[in-house]
């Protein structure tokens, strides 16, 4: 059978054709070689067959790249690690706090601020210059969870409150803007309404462009859960110690001392630690 001719099934069940320079794109975003994309693709062909998920295909190519390439492994598998930044959310907040800190803007998470009629609790206000965002994170662990347009309502509404608030009381040159960003994606309506009301709406691959990933990717940030050589209760330690980034572990790999790691251990996550951020 020909490889464009096999059929694989999406996370949401549809069929589609696969895509061989589909992966291989995204194999090369990560960094991956392109010798190492040629052995991905020649290690995968025997083991396509109509009807595999794109989830298992993603899981050969990782397993390789963990093999091969553990560096390159934690970027291909961004999506899954942001995924990891829970259950409780906060992790998620603080990671796009951090998003918005390499583009130059100071943030506060998880604070309370007055608006025109009640209070309000904010996952991340982020100021530069003159312009103010009051941002709502909804993190999801299921990939499959969609934000709908109640959400995008409710953002909306609590927005106009906060932000009337705040032109009462300050400067009058601000420009104040609402943001949602999730991990997974939103409805269409949701979009939509986003367009209509101004309000910013961003989830995983939206808008194109300037979606969360294409965030992450201008940012050069990794999420602390992309290193593969650490285990889930270590990173549920790290995340409660407020180390998100793979950038913060690398500015303080004395924190490990806390998790009782072999000297073998302890070597392996700083070498893969240096290669994603190299």
């Amino acid at each position: 059978m020909e490889d464009n001719n096999i059929k694989v099934r999406k996370g949401n069940g549809d069929l589609v054709p696969f895509e061989e320079e589909k992966l291989a794109n995204a194999l090369r975003n990560s960094g991956a070689s392109k010798a190492d994309i040629n052995n991905i693709i020649n290690h995968l062909q025997p083991l396509l067959h109509d009807g595999i998920s794109t989830k298992k295909i993603y899981r050969i190519a990782y397993s390789f790249l963990r093999k091969h390439a553990r560096g390159i492994a934690g970027k291909y598998r961004l999506k899954r690690a942001i995924a990891e930044l829970g259950p409780t959310g906060f992790p998620f907040e603080k990671f796009i706090a951090k998003l918005f800190e390499a583009d130059g803007y100071q943030t506060q998470s998880g604070v309370i601020v007055l608006g025109k009629c009640v209070q309000h609790e904010v996952d991340v206000i982020a100021q530069k210059g003159n312009k103010k965002y009051m941002v709502e994170c909804k993190f999801h662990s299921d990939s499959k969870a969609k934000s709908d347009v109640k959400v995008a309502l409710y953002i909306q509404s609590r927005f106009l409150d906060v932000s009337g608030q705040w032109a009462e009381s300050e400067k009058d040159n601000m420009i104040y803007k609402g943001m949602i960003v999730t991990n997974t994606r939103f409805t269409n309506d949701a979009e939509t309404f986003g367009k209509c009301v101004g309000l910013k709406v961003v989830s995983w691959d939206y808008p194109a462009g300037n979606s969360l990933k294409d965030w992450i990717d201008r940012s050069g940030y990794h999420p602390i859960t992309s290193l593969s050589s650490l285990r889930k209760n270590e990173k549920q330690f790290l995340l409660e110690k407020d180390i998100v980034l793979c950038s913060q572990l690398k500015d303080d790999f004395g924190i490990l001392d806390n998790l009782k790691l072999s000297s073998g251990r302890r070597n392996t996550i700083k070498k893969e630690t240096l290669a994603l951020l190299s």
